[in-house]
């Protein structure tokens, strides 16, 4: 059996992710309210003080097991072109696999618990944001987008509407294929369009 950490002893990356999966797990169970670290520690086989001392609370510790579970990362994107890269990211975004009983574990809780909300916005939604950063300026650096285009800031808006608006009005799952016709019929035209031309100079 093992042994509870002690203070000193920090957690190897194989005890963290057995404690990311046993926190999944409770939340895709009984759902975020639900689920109490003394029983993820419990199960974990680790001291619910370790789980404090490491992760302040229930807030971080589900806000990093989820990071650790996401089935897609838009790390290191950068394939040479503004389309290449937003055909890599809503590839990334359409394949990943859905795991909606988690989602459903946690999605009310996301609205109603401010702590949550700040830190799934700090481990998961701001790393995305940077990418999506990163792909507009490669494109300005290139020459491809106009950096005075008022388009650029609602860009993260723009891919990830798409996703959203098709689970409400189609009720289907934002696919690839699905993402790639959106990314060629509505965001590359917006981007790319010639700001010049279209300014109001009367």
């Amino acid at each position: 059996m093992t042994q509870p950490e002690t203070r000193r002893t920090r957690l190897s990356t194989e005890r963290e992710a057995e404690i990311f999966d046993v926190t999944l797990d409770m939340v895709r169970e009984v759902g975020y309210e639900a689920t109490r670290l003394d029983v993820v520690a419990q199960r974990s086989q680790c001291s619910k003080a370790t789980l404090y001392r490491r992760w302040q609370g229930k807030p971080r510790l589900v806000s990093e097991a989820l990071r650790h579970g996401k089935p897609f990362t838009l790390a290191g994107l950068d394939t040479g072109s503004l389309r290449g890269d937003l055909y890599e990211m809503t590839s990334r975004i359409g394949d990943a696999r859905k795991d909606h009983d988690l989602m459903r574990g946690i999605a009310l809780a996301i609205r109603q618990d401010t702590a949550l909300a700040e830190a799934m916005h700090e481990t998961l939604v701001r790393p995305d944001l940077e990418a999506a950063r990163g792909i507009v300026d490669r494109a300005i650096a290139r020459g491809e987008v106009d950096p005075a285009n008022p388009a650029l800031a609602f860009f993260p808006h723009l891919v990830q509407g798409a996703g959203f608006a098709r689970l409400v009005f189609d009720q289907r799952a934002p696919d690839a294929e699905y993402l790639h016709r959106y990314v060629d019929a509505v965001v590359l035209p917006v981007l790319l369009r010639d700001i010049g031309s279209t300014t109001d100079t009367t």
